[in-house]
């Protein structure tokens, strides 16, 4: 089926495949949208009975309109073939979140669980108010897309309140989601998917069934005749009202069970918001940027840098879910209140504290707060000297490892007690060199040199200084035409001296991929970035890197648990909103994109790259006047951007001004432009935009050799592309792309 086009619908790939189902990701021709298909298996395709039931399911889902229901787009036929055509759910279900989250040690957290389930309660009160019953509500039923929204899918075993016949044992649903009456087959109602529903819960919140059963049998007589197991038992901090509530949900006598969905709604919402997180080993920290309390406010960079280094300890704590530095740093000065900084990054608790640095003298302060009992949990001062500032830092990590009571094992301990460089002056250096790589200007990046070259010759060789001026150099490489082969060629130089000292270190493993990255080698790029990432999955900017170039490459299925785990530890980053951005646009969503783009462009509006995104976005989505003024906007505040001078060409081609297109873009423009694949790409678009197609095609080709790799971007859903997609050299490149896309293995 892949590739085939079947009506206006063509086959992209397959999501997934059940036993009255086969659902396949398409491209709709004729409104330009992705959407998923779902076919009967080819064992039921002269089924009558299981024909009626696809027909059905689509019907009973169309007469539903509500955001957290899947919409049924139509019922198609074609050469005997029906089929469903039904919204595309970027995502992934519900089953599988639980796994993944289970795998990751990171459990869902009550309040994840309450607002999923607020949304399929909605969902199920749309269907119930129609007169529709589900009948078959469980975690495989139930997507959750990127945006973290629920939406509850197939309607196959829908039925309303009306039609005759009873469900049977064994003929409908599964059995560890059955409600009794069910499984005895007498009359149904609604009852039974709020029944349903109280299993789902259990389920997000214990990861087991609230009924033991190994077999079909076992689990029906349990059901039917025995308690569900105490929840308390396998989450003992879980709050009394949830666990009443689901007790409720599951009460044997359907009499006594919540009579409606608005019910358990009601009740939901009682629930206070970021109530206790699950399990004891489940924690979740914000540590706030330290107050600079010192008299010179050129200290800034200490108060920075511990808060970092504290950060970086406790992000060892695999038990410990951390909010990285970006996302931390946005409430640097905030007049906000503890517990509104908690709800914002959905965390249980805040470390907040200052820091006093007078010559030789320090004086630190830190208190731990549980944000969501209002309560704190220990406070301490620490005076000394420079000297005993990585003694102070390791006792205010050790602190909160004790108050949250969290069981390190011995690596952990041994990365905790790891001092990154054992010299005080020459760790002052290495703090004002991030200071200064953090600003990711240039300047900035040749003021963090000068830093780290003075670290250097005070401690020697370090993993941590060589990682630092690696970054320094990366950032510097954005510059045009021989510097950025120089300034590669010295992260590389950085590289091996990391794996010198290290030979396994995550920022070598990062860094060699972005080098890689820009050779172009974009298989080993991705399969060095991939392995910094096993090393050290918090680290945010591989997370960055990896889905970047992952979805570049047209492998989304790497990038989108990168993307999750971003928005995760980091949800206030302009750089986690711009991956979501890129995402979509890679999977030829452009709605979202422009929502994704726009928010990092309002966290940063300085950035001509998050502008020019943001611009290009508007384009995409016919917004042209908004677009101008952004390029304009981006010409004058950033000239000596890349960024600011594609501005004109952008907006030049857009209008059909080709005369001042072509005006507008100079040597400098064409040399910068060579060396970057996605810049490369932007070229292709602006010259096929003004009917320059064999230039267009040029550096099409140009963007294909270093990495621009999604077939389905270029060869479908990119609509700046579309004057060269009729010329025989686009389509002979198409030809390749399809190929290295399809065997890109890393």
């Amino acid at each position: 089926m892949i590739g085939k086009t079947i009506s206006h619908y063509k086959i992209l790939f397959k999501l997934g495949e059940g036993g009255m189902g086969v659902v396949y990701k398409a491209e709709d021709t004729k409104l330009d949208r992705l959407v998923a298909l779902k076919f009967l298996p080819s064992h039921l395709i002269d089924d009558e009975k299981a024909l009626n039931r696809l027909l059905k399911e689509a019907k009973a889902a169309s007469k539903i309109n509500h955001p957290n229901v899947c919409t049924i787009y139509a019922i198609e036929e074609h050469e005997d073939t029906h089929f469903i055509v039904m919204e595309y759910v970027d995502g992934m279900t519900l089953r599988q979140k639980i796994k993944e989250r289970a795998n990751s040690h990171s459990p869902l957290r009550v309040d994840d669980a309450i607002a999923y389930s607020i949304q399929i309660c909605k969902a199920l009160k749309a269907a119930h108010d129609k007169g529709i019953i589900h009948r078959d509500i469980k975690s495989e039923n139930i997507m959750i897309n990127l945006e973290n929204m629920a939406k509850v899918m197939d309607f196959g075993l829908a039925k309303l309140k009306d039609e005759a016949g009873l469900t049977k044992t064994g003929t409908a649903g599964t059995i560890a989601y059955m409600a009794p009456e069910q499984i005895k087959g007498e009359d149904i109602d609604n009852r039974v998917d709020i029944w349903a529903f109280g299993v789902v819960l259990f389920e997000m919140l214990t990861r087991e069934f609230p009924f033991e059963g190994q077999y079909e049998s076992a689990m029906s007589y349990s059901i039917v005749n025995t308690e569900p197991k105490s929840i308390t038992d396998i989450i003992p901090d879980v709050p009394i009202n949830i666990e009443q509530l689901i007790y409720k949900a599951l009460e044997k006598d359907k009499e006594r069970r919540y009579q409606e969905v608005n019910e358990l709604i009601g009740d939901l919402k009682k629930i206070p918001s970021k109530v206790t997180i699950l399990e004891k080993q489940e924690k979740s920290i914000v540590v706030l940027p330290f107050v600079n309390m010192s008299p010179d406010p050129e200290q800034e960079y200490f108060s920075d840098g511990l808060t970092e280094e504290i950060i970086t300890d406790l992000s060892h704590i695999h038990t410990l879910s951390v909010i990285s530095r970006s996302s931390a740093m946005t409430f640097k000065g905030t007049k906000k209140k503890i517990k509104e900084i908690a709800r914002e990054v959905n965390v249980h608790y805040v470390l907040e504290g200052s820091v006093r640095k007078a010559g030789n003298k320090l004086r630190i302060t830190a208190q731990l707060i549980d944000a969501i009992n209002d309560k704190h949990l220990w406070a301490e001062k620490y005076s000394g000297t420079l000297d005993d500032v990585f003694d102070i830092q390791e006792r205010v990590s050790s602190s909160i490892v004790d108050a949250l009571k969290l069981k390190l094992n011995p690596e952990e301990e041994k990365k905790i007690a790891k001092r990154p460089i054992d010299n005080v002056q020459a760790y002052e250096c290495y703090l004002q060199a991030k200071h200064e790589y953090w600003r990711f200007t240039a300047e900035g990046a040749k003021r963090a040199l000068q830093h780290l070259q003075e670290a250097l010759g005070i401690v020697g060789d370090n993993v941590f200084i060589y990682a630092g001026m690696a970054e320094a150099y990366f950032v510097l490489s954005h510059t045009k035409g021989e510097e950025f082969v120089k300034h590669l060629d010295k992260v590389e130089e950085c590289v091996n001296k990391i794996f010198e000292l290290e030979s396994e270190s995550s920022y070598g493993y990062c860094f060699l991929g972005l080098v890689k990255w820009k050779e172009p080698k974009p298989q080993e790029a991705i399969k060095f970035l991939k392995r910094a990432c096993d090393i050290n999955p918090d680290d945010t900017e591989t997370l960055i890197w990896l889905s970047f170039t992952a979805a570049e490459v047209g492998k989304l299925s790497i990038a989108e648990p990168c993307i999750r785990r971003l928005l995760e530890i980091d949800p206030l980053s302009p750089m986690s909103h711009f991956c979501i951005g890129w995402f979509h646009l890679m999977e030829g969503h452009l709605e979202p994109v422009l929502e994704a783009f726009k928010k990092a462009h309002q966290m940063v509006p300085e950035s001509p790259l998050f502008g020019f995104k943001y611009a290009r976005a508007l384009a995409l989505n016919q917004q042209f006047e908004e677009a101008y003024s952004l390029f304009d906007l981006i010409i004058k505040n950033s000239p000596d951007d890349v960024f600011a001078w594609l501005g004109p060409f952008f907006k030049y081609a857009l209008q059909g001004e080709k005369n001042k297109a072509l005006k507008s873009v100079t040597e400098d423009i064409k040399t910068a432009a060579r060396l970057d694949e996605t810049v490369s790409w932007y070229m292709a678009e602006c010259y096929a935009l003004i009917d320059e197609k064999e230039e267009a095609i040029d550096w099409l080709e140009n963007a294909v050799w270093r990495g621009v790799l999604n077939y389905s971007l270029l060869s479908e859903y990119d609509p700046f592309l579309e004057n060269i997609r009729g010329e025989e050299r686009f389509k002979k490149l198409m030809e390749r792309v399809k190929y290295e896309w399809e065997n890109f293995e890393v």
